[in-house]
């Protein structure tokens, strides 16, 4: 039981019409591995995260997801997130009108089919804002309004832990956090993955998040498309040369 990714080719609709984002990727991610993306910026990553959760700006042509053996290609959003998949955003949209409570707990009601028990749900969601170090007082704001960047990325890691998915979609989540928000972010995500039986695809451009959340695998990614992968030692890699050597042949090779 697995979330295969097989020859997924993704368009974006633009103002000059169908664009082809992603070019055959091809990726298995098991329970309990961690699998890091990393490439520069604009070569697909976000894009591949999006179809992954089903966001209609984003078009399928050719290629199929399966979760645990079920393919998702045709599922809507929520249908996604009921199966399993969870996706933190690069950018966490706000809701205003929507209190940070009141959206955990319709989140949980739709995933498991019930409602939890209103006296230990308040604890465990207190118990998780303490964790990410936010306040209580957040659950009865407005969702992500008023947040800070590095607010909504732990009000993510929030999500993330109460709703526990199996398969969990990091799109840059350690974008825009400073050296603790790192820290208790990343602390998050191994609360998470600790019984070892869920799957987490890290999406972010630098190494510094993967001191904290250790990878299993590492692939690189450029031009819409895994060009290279290999273990912890890949980021170690990156890290010293960068991404221009992979860029340069993608290029030769297209």
């Amino acid at each position: 039981m697995s979330l295969v990714i097989s020859g997924l080719h993704v368009d974006v609709e633009t103002e000059d019409g169908p664009k082809e984002i992603l070019k055959g990727v091809d990726l298995t991610i098991n329970p309990g591995e961690v699998h890091a993306i990393m490439g520069p910026n604009g070569s697909g990553k976000s894009t591949l995260a999006y179809s992954l959760a089903g966001h209609p700006k984003y078009h399928i042509t050719s290629g199929e997801v399966t979760l645990d053996g079920t393919a998702i290609n045709d599922l809507t959003v929520d249908e996604r997130a009921r199966a399993g998949l969870f996706l933190a955003m690069q950018y966490p949209v706000e809701v205003p009108g929507v209190s940070t409570a009141n959206f955990l707990r319709t989140a949980k009601t739709a995933i498991d089919g019930e409602a939890p028990k209103v006296r230990t749900w308040v604890k465990e969601v207190n118990a998780a804002m303490q964790e990410l170090g936010l306040d209580e007082s957040f659950t009865s704001r407005s969702l992500n309004e008023g947040f800070s960047g590095g607010e909504k990325k732990r009000a993510e890691i929030v999500q993330l832990q109460l709703l526990n998915p199996k398969y969990a979609i990091l799109d840059e989540t350690d974008s825009g956090l400073d050296i603790d928000a790192l820290r208790v972010v990343a602390d998050g995500v191994n609360r998470y993955t600790a019984p070892g039986d869920r799957g987490v695809l890290l999406i972010t451009h630098y190494t510094r998040i993967l001191n904290y959340i250790k990878p299993d695998f590492v692939h690189v990614y450029v031009d819409g498309r895994v060009v290279a992968a290999g273990g912890p030692e890949l980021a170690d890699k990156l890290e010293e040369t960068g991404y221009d050597s992979y860029v340069a042949a993608a290029r030769a090779n297209a």
